[in-house]
């Protein structure tokens, strides 16, 4: 009786060391994914003959090529204007093959993307205006030009933040002059900050240095009130002309004007205001609104109905970037 029992606990002891020894691999990838070493991995793993090495490479390029994504050249359009360029995608071979060179046999292949920027960007089109992003970028800007009515400000604001949606505000200079703690919340809450000119002039109808005084003001002031490092200027009534252009690239800014007008100084429906995004907005839109009691009421439906046709919300600078809006968006 106590030989059989010796048997059995001596086979059953051989059973675990076997099972042990064939899940060290498994137990070896599991612990090196979690501590995000796979160079601890490797070292657990046996090295893979070189038909298996050439083979997994094989297979990964073979899958690169069937993936890759060409970027789009930015370009101008007779209508639109400048049209920002988008970053294309493709695998990247050496990264995705180091991932997987030490994996289990069976393991799928986790592929890892990069982007491909453009031959032809923003910067290269010169001084010409922009009206909405690239087509083939699923994201929406949301304008809001401000030079009067505080009241609504607080309450897009809740809004915005209760949706995580970060817009652009545009800031006439004399009224950030007035109002710099109401400008200090809205950056604090995460929001994009440009120039809107100093007293909201049309600005066509000013000589050039009058033109370049107006952004050149407003630009002192965003630095010194808020240090705000911007990039766009978006014209007082959309009234710009070739100078407006030129002046503000002189001073490091490129103007944008929208795709999609609110017209909320009118102060439709908000029901109105919101049928009009859901027909009208697409991927690259930069819609303006201000802070208008239209606007305020409107602006969580405008939020669901862009979300509600699969697009992401983002800054100006998110929207006219040739950045991908996901590595994988385009991989199946």
């Amino acid at each position: 009786m106590k030989l059989k029992k010796g048997i059995i606990m001596l086979l059953t002891m051989c059973a675990l060391l076997i099972a042990v020894r064939l899940n060290a691999p498994m137990s070896a990838y599991v612990s090196a994914v979690k501590q995000g070493d796979m160079a601890v991995y490797a070292s657990a793993m046996p090295e893979p003959s070189a038909q298996g090495k050439a083979s997994l490479r094989e297979m990964i390029q073979s899958e690169a090529e069937k993936r890759r994504v060409a970027p789009v050249d930015a370009r101008v359009d007779r209508v639109w204007k400048a049209i920002p360029g988008y970053n294309g995608l493709e695998v990247d071979v050496d990264k995705t093959y180091r991932l997987m060179v030490h994996a289990p046999e069976n393991e799928p292949i986790r592929l890892v993307y990069r982007e491909v920027e453009p031959k032809v960007t923003l910067e290269d089109l010169g001084r010409v205006p922009i009206y909405k992003g690239n087509p083939n970028k699923p994201m929406v800007a949301l304008m809001i030009n401000v030079a009067w009515g505080n009241e609504y400000i607080p309450s897009m604001l809740r809004t915005l933040n209760k949706e995580n949606v970060k817009a652009t505000f545009f800031f006439d200079g004399s009224w950030l002059k007035k109002y710099p703690d109401i400008a200090k919340q809205i950056q604090a809450d995460g929001h994009e900050i440009s120039n809107h000119a100093y007293t909201h002039p049309n600005m066509s109808q000013l000589d050039r240095n009058a033109a370049y005084n107006q952004i050149a003001k407003t630009e002192a002031l965003l630095q010194s009130t808020l240090q705000v490092k911007n990039h766009w200027f978006a014209p007082p009534s959309g009234d710009f002309n070739q100078m407006t252009v030129d002046v503000a690239a002189e001073q490091g800014l490129k103007t944008v004007l929208w795709t999609l007008d609110t017209v909320d100084w009118t102060h439709p429906p908000a029901y109105s205001i919101i049928q009009k995004v859901r027909t009208r907005v697409e991927p690259g839109s930069l819609i303006l609104m201000h802070p208008t009691d239209s606007s305020s009421q409107a602006l969580q439906g405008m939020i669901s109905a862009i979300k509600a046709k699969g697009l992401m919300l983002g800054t100006v600078s998110d929207t006219l970037s040739a950045k991908r809006v996901s590595l994988v968006e385009t991989a199946p």
